[in-house]
């Protein structure tokens, strides 16, 4: 009988934990999973998790608790070194692996290109960690407005779906905790959000981006459009026209680069923005042993966007399809990326979305409710493939009876997990 062939998977983010399932199925392999975290999230409530607006309670999985139930091993660390020709890694816990094929699952972060003081002076939102951060600070803030009267002046770099949604977000947690609410939210928060091109949500319709725009205005926020940063210091965003923004709570969520970590295997042929350039079967130009998806890969030809739904498709491809016909010595079949099209929700105040054919929906009535439901959807539905059922409907319906209102008087609400 043959020995089973070694799988190893850099990063548990949705793309690298779909291919760890999938081929959880296949009695061929043994699958290592390595994730510098012990608990994987879902990256698109990000911005969720960062104004406090949903509990850590139920929607983080442990990796633990994960390989248990799908079979596979998991280490908490990070990539060291590689040798490729040997087909080893060393981690930076001091372990030594050695792997039949690889998965390159490594996300992406924030890309402030270089922007001066951005790094020093801004928050990120690319982690769980960071998200903690935002709203440690968020609070913070909002608590000594309260004292001092003094507004928070909120900057966010960045209108696409991040930044926009991060922004409504923010608000919906003032407005949602007891004792403040909307007037205090116009009172203790001055926002700001600034977006390099000419309109915000570039990759939605025009339509879309005009209402979005109008509602974040509703909400009080000062849009700024074609407002390229030229530097991010202490207590202000200056534009490269000459305008300066005042802000202490600056936020970057602007563009998106490859995971640092995949400076590490430089010897691959590498985008300029970092990405590991793959084939049309994924598999990485200079070595047919490794594969990258999602974020931290880029494909040669018809490349995808870098989403949550194109990741899983790519974990879901290289588990069931890709891997399985490489072990079984055949050609994989190229991979094929089927889009569903896209939502985007600012909290409870308005949803758009967009089917595959690109025509938008929603922004009022039943469009932004079945939006909304889309939005939540794409997440249970993930959260389900983990979980079960019974666990993620139950969940669901309790989160529905008592939302997790974050507490920015002095005080958590009790089913918040920071």
């Amino acid at each position: 009988m043959a020995a089973k062939k070694h799988i190893v998977i850099l990063g548990g983010g949705v793309g690298g934990l779909e291919a760890a399932t999938q081929l959880s199925h296949n009695p061929h392999v043994t699958i290592t999973l390595i994730d510098k975290n012990n608990v994987h999230f879902w990256k698109p409530s990000l911005h969720e998790f960062a104004s406090g607006t949903i509990s850590e309670k139920g929607n983080l999985f442990a990796f633990n608790e994960l390989a248990k139930r799908f079979g596979f091993s998991f280490i908490q660390s990070t990539l060291e070194t590689i040798d490729r020709p040997n087909r080893t890694m060393t981690l930076e816990n001091g372990q030594t692996l050695s792997y039949d094929t690889l998965v390159v699952a490594l996300g992406s972060c924030a890309n402030d290109f270089g922007t001066p003081g951005a790094k020093e002076n801004c928050l990120f939102l690319n982690s769980l960690a960071d998200a903690t951060i935002i709203h440690d600070r968020f609070r913070s803030l909002i608590e000594r407005a309260q004292l001092t009267n003094e507004p928070v002046h909120l900057g966010i770099v960045g209108g696409g779906a991040t930044g926009v949604q991060l922004a409504a977000e923010l608000c919906q947690a003032i407005d949602n905790t007891p004792g403040l609410g909307p007037e205090t939210r116009r009172r203790l928060l001055k926002p700001t959000l600034v977006e390099a091109s000419d309109r915000l949500l570039a990759a939605f319709p025009p339509k879309v981006s005009e209402e979005a725009q109008a509602q974040l205005e509703a909400l009080g926020f000062e849009v700024i459009t074609k407002g390229m940063v030229s530097e991010v210091g202490c207590g202000y965003i200056a534009l490269k026209d000459g305008r300066r923004i005042d802000s202490n709570f600056p936020i970057w969520a602007a563009g998106v680069k490859a995971c640092a970590a995949t400076s590490l295997l430089k010897d691959l042929e590498l985008s300029r923005s970092g990405q590991i350039m793959v084939t049309a079967t994924l598999q990485t130009t200079k070595d047919p042993a490794i594969f990258a998806i999602g974020d931290c890969a880029r494909m040669e030809v018809n490349p995808v966007a870098p989403t949550a739904q194109a990741a899983r498709q790519e974990g879901r491809y290289v588990g069931r399809i890709a891997i399985p016909r490489q072990i079984a010595g055949k050609a994989p079949t190229p991979f094929v990326y089927t889009d569903r099209g896209a939502v985007v929700a600012l909290g409870q105040y308005n949803a758009w979305g967009m089917w595959p054919s690109k025509k938008e929906f929603g922004g009022h009535g039943l469009g932004a409710k079945l939006a909304r439901f889309i939005h939540e959807g794409l997440f249970r539905q993930h959260q389900m493939s983990l979980s079960g059922l019974v666990r993620t409907l139950a969940l669901t319906v309790k989160e529905h009876l008592r939302p997790n209102n974050p507490d920015l008087n002095g005080k958590e609400d009790e089913t918040k997990g920071h």
